[in-house]
């Protein structure tokens, strides 16, 4: 399938604690398009329209769970008013989610420009001890038309290398790694979002909340490890542009000329034992596309 450039806004902001968090989002996507009328996609962080930052440490736990919604909820919808108002392709972060048996995710959505609800993922990795939800087991690729395949992440996943391993696997361009760093660790996210983004050949998009809340310092890595935009401290606006025919060069010439981990097998290869995982790496399925249904 041809596949053509996006124009990708990443939405360094503080999360929003207000009464109203769907009114204060429509201005903010409102404001952000009109500045910038080139976006077709804009893309938020962590829970924030779900945040209980204005509260004490203690009572957060039992907030968070009391603003999730299900995902048939009128609240979603709205959301997805927000993206066809706009004619956007929409992930607002990431909200609390009630499932049908109860079970209480923090899960990223993903709107297409008709305002669907197309993708959604539930994060695999909390943060433990600190974060309530209970972690997921699937992993999701959203597909668009005419812009290529997104990995869905939240925060943490990226400290798990198999997990933007896996979304490549399935097929993914480009990785929307969705994060609320409150803690010292930003640091070294943005070694980790390079560094995924090298040995996967992919883009990475990761943008986290801004301060006085968040650490801030949203970040855009291309397929090769080049940062393409970083923010600092504060609200800010990544605009990158992400192509998938990039990634489809880089994995043909390799990255720096050179390194094309996804060649990196002949399938007469032998199977690779992998005890941690119970599992073989299998040369016969290496490469990637073989997680697409």
């Amino acid at each position: 399938m041809d596949t053509s450039e996006m124009a990708i806004g990443l939405a360094q902001r503080a999360p929003l604690t207000g009464p109203d968090p769907l009114a204060d989002f429509r201005a903010d996507v409102a404001a952000a398009s009109a500045k910038y009328p080139e976006l077709e996609m804009l893309v938020y962080p962590e829970l924030h329209l779900h945040s209980a930052d204005d509260l004490p440490l203690d009572d957060r736990p039992a907030a968070l769970r009391e603003k999730a919604v299900r995902l048939d909820s009128e609240f979603v919808a709205e959301i997805g008013r927000i993206a066809a108002e706009h004619n956007i392709w929409l992930c607002p972060g990431s909200i609390g989610e009630i499932a049908d048996d109860g079970s209480f995710f923090n899960t990223q959505l993903f709107f297409s420009p008709a305002g669907d609800l197309v993708s959604t993922y539930r994060k695999m990795f909390p943060w433990r001890p600190f974060e309530p939800h209970r972690p997921s087991t699937d992993f999701v690729v959203a597909q668009t038309p005419d812009h290529g395949a997104f990995g869905l992440s939240i925060c943490y996943d990226a400290w798990f290398p198999e997990h933007t391993r896996h979304l490549a696997w399935m097929g993914a361009d480009a990785i929307l790694n969705i994060v609320k760093t409150t803690s010292q660790d930003r640091e070294q996210e943005l070694v980790l979002a390079r560094a995924n983004a090298i040995v996967n050949q992919v883009y990475v998009l990761s943008v986290n909340c801004a301060g006085p809340v968040g650490r801030g310092r949203s970040i855009v890595v291309d397929p090769e490890g080049l940062v393409l935009g970083e923010a600092g401290l504060g609200e800010d606006t990544i605009i990158v542009r992400v192509d998938p025919g990039r990634v489809k060069r880089v994995r043909e010439i390799g990255t720096a000329g050179t390194n094309r981990m996804w060649s990196q097998f002949a399938c007469d290869d032998d199977p690779i034992p992998l005890p941690l995982y119970g599992g073989t790496l299998d040369p016969k399925r290496w490469s990637p596309g073989h997680g697409i249904p």
